[in-house]
């Protein structure tokens, strides 16, 4: 008994922030995409050894989708953050999309664009569960969007279907993400940005008043 006890104890991985790890081995595949990332390199990353990750996350796999499923609750809560703050559509919009640009532009001299988009979406061809991930986010944050549009209907557009104004808006942060990690200036991706803001609500002032 006495050995069982010591055995599980030393396969046990010792104490550590599962948030600090989950953002640090983020990084790691977002820096070399899930295929080019080696256990070594989450090891070295988050500073676990092997038999830690392991233990507290199973494989690279399990790992990798535990990241993605992170980035998915961060997005949509900053998403729905966003939206709830007070003021008219137009100027709630104009804030979240140069949120979105400054964000995509972090990391790398060319900016790292979206976890999301950057890694999972080739995945997705070969991972049910990634996929998986990408279409519930995809969906959650079109729903946050067509419920604020709904709300804000009035500042719309004449005519407007706040479903596909939703997917548009939702869409929109993809492009900046992409062209983002393309390499786009701040300055390019702002008039992006700004661009998105006009189709979504029409012709009008930036701030909305």
């Amino acid at each position: 008994m006495v050995q069982n006890e010591s055995t599980r104890r030393r396969g046990r991985p010792p104490a550590f922030d599962r948030d600090d790890v989950l953002l640090k081995a983020r990084d790691a595949f977002w820096r070399s995409g899930y295929a080019a990332t080696s256990l070594d390199d989450l090891a070295a990353a988050t500073g676990l050894n092997r038999p830690s990750l392991y233990g507290a996350f199973g494989d690279k796999r399990a790992l990798y989708l535990a990241t993605l499923e992170r980035t998915r609750a961060d997005m949509l809560a900053a998403l729905e953050r966003a939206l709830a703050a007070p003021g008219p559509l137009r100027l709630l919009l104009t804030r979240l999309y140069a949120g979105a640009v400054q964000l995509y532009r972090r990391g790398d001299p060319a900016g790292r664009g979206c976890f999301l988009v950057g890694t999972a979406v080739t995945e997705a061809a070969v991972e049910n569960e990634v996929r998986t991930v990408l279409t519930v986010s995809f969906e959650q944050l079109d729903g946050a969007f067509e419920a604020k549009f709904r709300e804000a209907l009035a500042e719309l557009p004449p005519g407007a279907d706040p479903v596909a104004h939703a997917k548009l808006a939702t869409g929109m942060l993809h492009t900046l993400a992409v062209r983002a990690r393309g390499g786009a200036s701040e300055a390019e991706l702002q008039a992006v940005a700004d661009a998105a803001v006009t189709m979504l609500c029409g012709a009008g002032t930036k701030d909305g008043v």
